[in-house]
């Protein structure tokens, strides 16, 4: 279904494609955290087991398999060798925009905060894994502005 939806709007909108696959996402985000919580009360989670029993509900969810990290200072990194949005090898950029989106929305209702989720690295343009960060708005805006004049993610976060 993304893959037909990445298509369309690449055809169709190209414009529009980004913002429309980040909102769709976002829009997800909610009914993918329902699913979540019918088998999991967050408030109960051993902090400990969290990646653990994320990457198993993303993994049955037919998302992919996915660790999670904390890397830097604030920020922790989602990582996937087989993330279901990538379609390896097809793309310039990173892609996975619905993913950013939705993960975004999902984490944000999780921490009961507000959480922004960017993409770094991306099987679509042939790197191994996608690699989203996910930390408030204040730190990717910093990471992302970095990014532009030439840093590394992991140098924006102190993590190089």
């Amino acid at each position: 279904m993304l893959r037909a939806l990445h298509a369309s709007l690449a055809a169709n909108a190209p414009e529009q494609m980004v913002t429309i696959l980040q909102q769709s996402g976002y829009g997800a985000g909610e009914g993918l955290f329902q699913s979540f919580t019918a088998a999991n009360n967050p408030s109960e989670l051993d902090a400990d087991l969290l990646g653990d029993t994320l990457s198993e509900f993303f993994r049955t969810g037919g998302w992919g398999s996915l660790t999670i990290t904390p890397i830097g200072t604030g920020a922790l990194a989602l990582d996937s060798s087989d993330w279901a949005e990538a379609e390896p090898g097809t793309a310039q950029a990173a892609m996975c925009f619905f993913s950013a989106g939705m993960l975004a929305d999902f984490l944000g209702r999780l921490s009961d905060e507000t959480i922004a989720v960017m993409e770094v690295e991306c099987r679509s343009k042939g790197d191994e894994r996608c690699r989203f960060l996910s930390a408030t708005p204040p730190v990717l805006e910093r990471v992302y502005n970095e990014m532009t004049a030439g840093r590394s993610y992991a140098e924006a976060l102190g993590a190089a």
